[in-house]
């Protein structure tokens, strides 16, 4: 069954066109797979984002980081921010299986690039995390590298949103969070260019919630019960296919703040909103001469490239958290979903 999205009840997020199928993989190349680990006493999981079928190690992206407040644990951004490459796929998961789901990717990057005869001395792992603790037992480190095995294995262009992968365990503004994406369609120099946005959600207090301007938090946080204070984190992860330096994809991804903001969050102090993102439009190729030629944007061309950033990280929160459903863990805990509120409408 089709999922409902956030654009079915009626909502429209910005003024920019949307992609083909408004998430993530309007950005071509690029694979999203889940594996879900859900039971009595546990609701996690892991995504991955593949940004090419193709040998990331070998024919890596330019890349970025941007960290809008550090209460988290990713690892590989430090690479990132250095030499301004990927070279793996982009996994979330859980606060505690950030480590075995670095080792998952390794894995699968060392036997992909010995099945191709590409030495491997060195690999930076790229890995996002929320913390799921509220409604999984994240002690008992659930996520294993078979998981992420299957992540990838189960990687397509129409993939599913909601509480799936590393977002079955996520809250939002005191609902159920998950993962949610969307894009935007820009044009520069007369040709079509994608920006597309993925988001691990699980921050916000429930009465600061803003949905098309409204103070919906407000009543929402009246029949549930929410966080009173702003903690949790977000993971967004920005691609597209618009040649850019890695100094200017920094710039763009910084603006996924505004979509956040746009929602109500004040982005609190135990909130970590950590931003990656990786453009296809440059490759830096392994084993390439001395000198290399890359193209990039003019740097006042870069306003289009904010607004679908803004844009599409607004509607990849919403979507995420309408394509959830309603939640009970063993414990009796309930956790409703944004659906429940909303009422449906044809686009």
């Amino acid at each position: 069954m089709k999922q409902k999205r956030i654009a079915d009840y009626g909502i429209r997020i910005g003024r920019l066109p949307r992609g083909e199928r408004n998430k993530i993989t309007d950005v071509p190349g690029v694979t999203v797979g889940h594996s879900t680990v859900r039971d009595e006493t546990h609701n996690t999981g892991v995504t991955v984002i593949l940004p090419t079928d193709g040998n990331i190690f070998r024919d890596k992206f330019v890349a970025a980081s941007h960290v809008h407040n550090g209460f988290g644990k990713t690892i590989g951004t430090v690479q990132i921010d250095e030499l301004g490459t990927l070279e793996t796929p982009i996994a979330l998961t859980n606060t505690l299986n950030v480590g075995k789901v670095a080792d998952g990717l390794v894995e699968y990057m060392i036997e992909r690039c010995a099945a191709e005869g590409i030495r491997v001395t060195s690999i930076n792992p790229v890995v996002g995390e929320c913390n799921d603790s509220g409604l999984s037992t994240i002690a008992d480190r659930a996520v294993t590298a078979e998981h992420v095995r299957e992540a990838v294995c189960n990687a397509c262009t129409d993939f599913a949103e909601g509480d799936v992968g590393a977002g079955t365990g996520t809250q939002c503004y005191g609902l159920k969070g998950g993962i949610g994406s969307a894009s935007r369609v820009i044009t520069l120099d007369g040709k079509p260019y994608t920006v597309g946005v993925l988001v691990q959600s699980n921050y916000g207090a429930a009465a600061d919630l803003m949905i098309d301007g409204k103070p919906v938090g407000q009543e929402i946080s009246r029949w549930i019960q929410g966080k009173e204070c702003d903690r949790g984190s977000i993971i967004v992860v920005l691609a597209c296919d618009v040649p850019l330096t890695a100094r200017q994809l920094k710039r763009v991804i910084r603006r996924c703040s505004v979509g956040i903001a746009r929602l109500g969050s004040y982005i609190g102090h135990g909130s970590g909103e950590v931003f990656l993102g990786f453009s296809t439009g440059n490759v830096i190729s392994s084993g390439a001469g001395e000198m290399m030629q890359i193209s990039c944007v003019r740097e006042d061309r870069l306003d289009l490239l904010f607004r679908a950033a803004g844009e599409a990280t607004e509607e990849a929160i919403l979507n995420s958290m309408v394509c959830a459903g309603e939640v009970r863990t063993g414990d009796g805990k309930v956790v409703r979903s944004l659906r429940d509120f909303l009422q449906d409408t044809e686009e």
